[in-house]
């Protein structure tokens, strides 16, 4: 069946006072749940400049979790996220409502990956990422919803330019602001030894692609490789949180999938 490690870390960084990242999980309690529920991971990140950002990063974790951990058994990963999401979107959209924040202005990122059987699926909005590390290798994952991404797409903007961009960080899509929101949505077939990487932009802003797979393809206990991933960040600049999530597939279960449903294939009974 599926199993996996996990393992995460934040930092204030060298500059902030408060740290406005959050992140959440969901870890199976049984064999059981594992195959009718699987495991979920996220990462948040309030947007800086507003006034409560880590208000709206706890609340989208918070909503995402529950609503996962009760999610009718043998839902589709595919559909579950991003309905989830908007609920979380909503409900930092309504904490704007609230007597207590009224006037206030909130939104976060979110970025979430669920997994179940051999399959993981990685739905975000905003651009904290997901990547894909295998035989080395780290894969970006998901696509920041950001300006600059927005013209690096239509070819007005270089990678080189984006990334160096003093525009970068500002957000195309974010969860807060509106009442409705579309969260991209990736299905993976995982691999024996895939290691996924969830971070906010204090970590991937500070290190290629090269970097953190050589940190996380480490033969070492995941808490050191979490901890370093994010101290490497943190070195490097500091500016902002820090926070990453790192989850190693140790084993899968194949299946195969019959109008839409998974089954297990004979040699995983």
């Amino acid at each position: 069946m599926l199993d996996v490690q996990f393992a995460q870390a934040t930092d204030f960084g060298k500059v902030r006072t408060n740290n406005e990242d959050a992140m959440g999980w969901f870890i199976p309690s049984s064999r059981q749940q594992a195959r009718s529920h699987g495991y979920l991971f996220a990462v948040a990140d309030g947007v800086g400049g507003m006034d409560l950002g880590e208000v709206a990063s706890s609340t989208a974790i918070s909503v995402l979790t529950e609503g996962f951990s009760k999610a009718q058994e043998g839902t589709l990963l595919v559909s579950l996220l991003p309905r989830l999401i908007q609920h979380a979107n909503a409900a930092v959209h309504d904490c704007t409502l609230a007597r207590e924040y009224r006037g206030k202005r909130m939104a976060t990122t979110l970025v979430a990956c669920a997994l179940r059987h051999d399959q993981a699926v990685v739905s975000h909005v905003g651009d904290s990422r997901g990547y894909l590390v295998r035989n080395g290798k780290a894969k970006q994952i998901t696509q920041d919803h950001t300006w600059v991404n927005e013209q690096r797409k239509l070819g007005v903007l270089t990678a080189a330019e984006a990334a160096a961009s003093e525009s970068r960080h500002v957000l195309t899509r974010s969860l807060g602001p509106e009442m409705f929101v579309s969260a991209d949505t990736v299905p993976i077939t995982l691999q024996l030894n895939d290691i996924l990487v969830l971070t906010t932009d204090g970590v991937h802003d500070e290190m290629d692609e090269q970097t953190m797979a050589a940190i996380v393809s480490q033969n070492q206990e995941i808490e050191a490789i979490a901890q370093e991933l994010v101290r490497r960040a943190v070195e490097l600049d500091g500016g902002d949180n820090a926070s990453a999530q790192v989850i190693r597939v140790r084993g899968i279960e194949p299946v195969g999938m019959y109008r839409g449903r998974p089954y297990r294939l004979p040699s995983s009974i």
